[in-house]
């Protein structure tokens, strides 16, 4: 198969069968590409996954080391959006691994319309921080180990009807002094509201 044949054959599998693809076929595959077309086979997969795929059996040993961003959506009543992921029994915020060539802006944006369904406009986000360190560690359930560095951002202006894909099992808005206890993103909130301490000061 030629370059594209390949993109487009990874493309049109289901997210289990691209999970599933062997070290040996990942292998042949990146060996038939050039840069960019790893670089959109990766996009293709999820650069996290196809990180793992690369690593054969080792994959879900190595602990990776991700970067990606995270959103604080704010709505009228200042209440913000935390989602229930459907991979674990944790509410958390929306966001995402960065893809190949993504901007952080390029990330949150494309994450956002993803798993909320809302439009954002790059005019309307506002960098909170960069997070990272011991804080941002992740363990899954498949036992995967990363620890990421997340761009957080917030957003006040967006447009469009909440619906949620099949990465989250419910989406609410949720005032900042009653957050549900078993969170995953805890960190990134504490650091939300030291920025609106600083605001206020």
């Amino acid at each position: 198969m030629h370059g594209q044949e390949i993109i487009e054959k990874v493309k049109n599998m289901s997210i289990e069968e691209q999970r599933n693809l062997s070290y040996e076929e990942v292998c042949n595959m990146v060996n038939a590409l050039n840069a960019d077309g790893i670089i959109e086979l990766s996009n293709a997969i999820g650069y996290p996954v196809f990180t793992r795929l690369c690593m054969g059996e080792l994959k879900h040993k190595f602990v990776l080391l991700q970067d990606g961003a995270a959103v604080i959506i704010v709505n009228k009543e200042g209440q913000i959006l935390m989602q229930s992921r459907a991979d674990r029994d944790k509410w958390g915020l929306p966001g995402g691994c960065q893809e190949l060539g993504e901007s952080f802006k390029d990330t949150i944006i494309r994450e956002v319309k993803e798993e909320t369904n809302l439009d954002v406009l790059e005019s309307d986000l506002e960098l909170v921080d960069i997070v990272s360190g011991a804080s941002r560690r992740n363990n899954y359930p498949n036992g995967d180990v990363v620890i990421n560095n997340t761009a957080l951002y917030c957003i006040r202006n967006y447009s469009g009807e909440l619906k949620w894909d099949a990465e989250s099992k419910d989406m609410k808005f949720f005032d900042l002094d009653n957050l549900p206890k078993n969170q995953n993103d805890s960190d990134l909130i504490d650091v939300y509201r030291e920025k609106l301490k600083s605001e206020q000061n």
